[in-house]
């Protein structure tokens, strides 16, 4: 009860945090920008909504989106639909753009599958509609330090995502697993990317659990190295996903199909186009290029999109996050998605 309660005070400060300053939109925007000019007049059948707002986080888990934006696909796919400007926001964890997106500031999102179910659970009116990506976490202990087994643990300060995200719920179910309390044995610390990674080069945490390029960019430092990956912990299991509102699927289901549609795109050519890929995304998070392309040989992540690769793991995650005491409601697999859309294009 005492970590429920703190998981939503926690929410709520980030979400306070996002509302004032507003959404962080993504690094060198305007050399990205897919603003089209007006049309000259309404046309018969378009919709009426003329901008899209999508939230995605700074890893390689959600370079789809990168590509995609980079390249100005919305636009140029969704422009017959009405759609004239779509607007990056850059979030560092899912519980601020679950906070954001329960306000109703996200049309779409690209967000960890755990964070959003317990959105679901609070309220959100929102589905799954496509997957992103599996595995692709790691955890990194500090150079120094040894490690041979799970024990080797006990006592050691580890940094990862707050709690409700996947990071967390995946690190604490895996230790259990392996014996520990993950509120005795270790000590646990809700930390950003960028924050947890400075924190394990300047020696104040004893290891990360950080989803790509996160941990390669600590290990390009010296500062640690990879001990576990994450599909060692829970092989296959789901991470981020593509989430659309309950407000688009309803009101405007040719976009979300055409969002969809893009995003599947962008995921096959990012398979064959790797490098191209990382040039985006260094061009909208700031990251070195080269640690990205590093990161992409080091994770054991993999790209996806069919939404049914990943139901079980989805569901699974709830039935977590009620263990740990995140959530009280079932949240069902009814709840968390609809597959329609991808039935209809790739029927």
């Amino acid at each position: 009860m005492k970590r429920a309660f703190a998981f939503f005070i926690v929410l709520a400060l980030m979400a306070g945090a996002v509302f004032l300053c507003g959404c962080t939109s993504a690094p060198q925007q305007e050399n990205t920008s897919t603003e089209q000019p007006a049309a000259s007049a309404p046309v018969a059948g378009v919709s009426d909504k003329s901008v899209l707002n999508i939230g995605y986080q700074p890893s390689t888990h959600q370079m789809a989106f990168m590509t995609a934006y980079s390249k100005g696909w919305y636009v140029e796919s969704l422009s017959s639909s009405g759609i004239k400007e779509v607007k990056p926001f850059n979030f560092p964890t899912g519980a601020p753009e679950m906070q954001a997106m329960l306000a109703g500031d996200l049309d779409f999102a690209y967000v960890g599958s755990a964070p959003f179910v317990t959105a679901v659970a609070s309220g959100l009116d929102a589905k799954i509609i496509g997957a992103v990506q599996t595995q692709g976490s790691d955890l990194v202990l500090r150079t120094g330090l040894n490690y041979t087994a799970p024990a080797d643990l006990k006592g050691l300060k580890i940094a990862t995502f707050p709690a409700g995200t996947i990071q967390d719920t995946i690190l604490r179910t895996w230790l259990k697993e392996q014996g520990l309390d993950d509120t005795k044995d270790v000590e646990i610390i809700a930390m950003g990317p960028g924050d947890a990674t400075t924190a394990i080069i300047a020696g104040k945490v004893d290891a990360v659990f950080l989803p790509a390029p996160a941990p390669t960019t600590v290990k390009k430092a010296g500062a640690g190295s990879i001990i576990v990956h994450s599909g060692e912990m829970s092989p296959n299991h789901a991470c981020c996903v593509l989430v659309a509102s309950g407000k688009m699927i309803r009101d405007h289901p040719d976009i979300v199909q055409e969002v969809l549609a893009i995003h599947q795109k962008a995921t096959a050519y990012n398979k064959e186009n790797l490098d191209e890929a990382a040039g985006y995304m260094a061009a909208m998070t700031g990251m070195d290029t080269s640690v990205i392309t590093l990161s992409l040989d080091e994770w054991d992540g993999e790209w996806v999109a069919d939404p049914a690769i990943i139901i079980k793991s989805v569901t699974g995650f709830a039935t977590e996050q009620q263990a740990l005491g995140y959530i009280k409601k079932v949240v069902t697999e009814q709840d968390l998605f609809d597959t329609s859309f991808w039935a209809k294009i790739n029927q």
